[in-house]
């Protein structure tokens, strides 16, 4: 059982407190960090006496948000195991949540499936035959799959060969891939911050130490930031998404990419760009890979373009890496499935086509959320972004975790700000996806307005001179 200390909890709450009972607000925010999944099920909260401790607050204080949380079923309490995370409805005890239930789920910025997918399935499953004399194990990838990412890339402007490509399993194992074999026990990765959570917990996997450097919305990369961490913190890898940055939507400039590939070579770093949303593309021209300007390995997949239920990712790395990376998956898997690599290579004979409709739905989206945006929720800042899949949204208070659980308890799933930050920051941020239905995006805004004005008296003033991020 995992046993979460006081301190490590005290770090995840972050600024808690609200101008209500401290126990219920204790109680909401680690309700939030279960939702988020920021603190897993079955995980053992510290006892009462060492919280209150550590966040100098009374024992009664602690008693009875955790009495709130096990009448809520977000807590079980059994002897000899103390208080555990859980899950209402998983042998959790009854009980009334004080919501009518989640009914639209924007805690992903995702698309629904792109409308070539069946057809492709239903080719791909005609071609299956041929491959079942085989073993059907492909830690590699199909050659013609593999030839076909390689083609792309060169249209990118990125020569590319077969032997540069693997194909995984979505993108996230791609990243869980590079950094177990990059990274040593104690080795140190730069990240981004804000950035993907489920980067983050496979980064932590496979090393000790994060080094984060800021990304805002309109500022981009901090430049300074990214200097010294190449030079104070010497980091084994370090993990970008330079195109259409998740969440804030920003586009590294070339100038910045040239410089960084500068800095990571002067110290030996393995640069990983994470291009998932690379080809997302609103408006604007398209911008050179990552790999244009130096070594770094390239990390796409068809979760974000096609569909996320098409397992597909790969790996665009130099030869030696590729062959490494074979020998140390045979440890965690055994390939990857042959009829998702056959409806993927369907797929990317009409790619280019189904880029510009995505381009057309993305673009509507966006116009959509800002307009609704701005009509009912007009003090809060959003950017506008030339690509990819959501946008940045500054609340002007520093409040996101209670909006996003007011949200909840009306029927509206968020990742609130400080689920993309280490250590409970961007308390003023919300990802907000514009990749919805017209109808749902509008069903979402009006439950934000509603969660907004259940806050008030609790949100402080905006205050114009705050940095852009917390």
């Amino acid at each position: 059982m995992l046993v979460l200390p006081a301190r490590r909890l005290a770090v995840e709450l972050g600024t808690w407190r609200t101008a209500g009972p401290a126990y219920a607000a204790l109680a909401d925010r680690i309700r939030l960090l279960t939702l988020d999944g920021r603190v897993p099920l079955g995980t053992r909260l510290p006892a009462e006496r060492e919280l209150a401790t550590q966040l100098a607050v009374s024992r009664t204080t602690v008693a009875a948000a955790y009495a709130r949380l096990r009448a809520a079923g977000y807590l079980e309490s059994t002897r000899g195991s103390g208080s555990v995370i859980a899950m209402p409805g998983r042998g959790a005890p009854e009980h009334d949540d004080g919501g009518a239930g989640v009914v639209l789920d924007f805690s992903k910025a995702a698309l629904p499936a792109a409308p070539q997918v069946g057809e492709a399935a239903a080719r791909a499953a005609a071609e299956l035959p041929a491959y079942l004399n085989g073993n059907g194990y492909d830690p590699l990838g199909l050659p013609r799959l593999r030839q076909a990412l390689a083609d792309r890339y060169a249209g990118r402007g990125v020569p590319t060969s077969p032997d540069q490509v693997m194909v995984t399993l979505g993108a996230q194992h791609a990243i869980s891939l590079v950094a177990r074999m990059v990274l040593p026990r104690t080795g140190t990765a730069l990240v981004e911050a804000p950035s993907y959570p489920h980067a983050y917990e496979a980064l932590r996997s496979a090393g000790r130490r994060l080094v984060p450097v800021s990304v805002d919305a309109a500022q981009g990369w901090d430049d300074d930031g990214l200097e010294q961490a190449f030079r104070r913190g010497h980091p084994a890898l370090a993990y970008l998404m330079p195109d259409f940055h998740n969440p804030t939507g920003a586009v590294m400039p070339v100038q910045q990419r040239e410089r960084l590939m500068a800095a990571a070579g002067r110290e030996g770093t393995v640069v990983v760009a994470d291009e998932t949303m690379a080809e997302l593309r609103i408006d604007g021209d398209a911008d050179l890979p990552l790999a244009a300007f130096g070594p770094a390995v390239l990390i796409g997949s068809m979760g974000k373009t096609v569909w996320g239920g098409l397992r597909i990712g790969w790996i665009r790395a130099d030869e030696d890496m590729i062959r490494r990376l074979v020998q140390s998956r045979y440890a965690h898997d055994l390939g990857t499935p042959i009829l998702e690599q056959l409806i993927a290579l369907e797929m990317l004979g009409t790619y280019d086509e189904l880029l510009r409709f995505r381009a057309r739905q993305l673009a509507e989206g966006r116009r959509d959320l800002a307009a609704l945006l701005r009509e009912a929720l007009p003090g809060w800042e959003v950017p506008h972004v030339r690509g990819g899949l959501c946008t940045w949204v500054d609340l002007g208070a520093p409040v996101s975790s209670q909006l996003a659980l007011a949200a909840r308890d009306r029927g509206l799933l968020l990742g609130a700000g400080p689920r993309f930050g280490p250590g409970g920051v961007f308390e003023r941020f919300l990802r907000v996806p514009f990749s919805y239905p017209l109808e749902d995006t509008r069903r979402a805004v009006g439950i934000l307005a509603s969660a907004w004005l259940s806050l008030e008296g609790m949100a402080p003033v905006r205050d114009d001179f705050a940095p852009a991020l917390v």
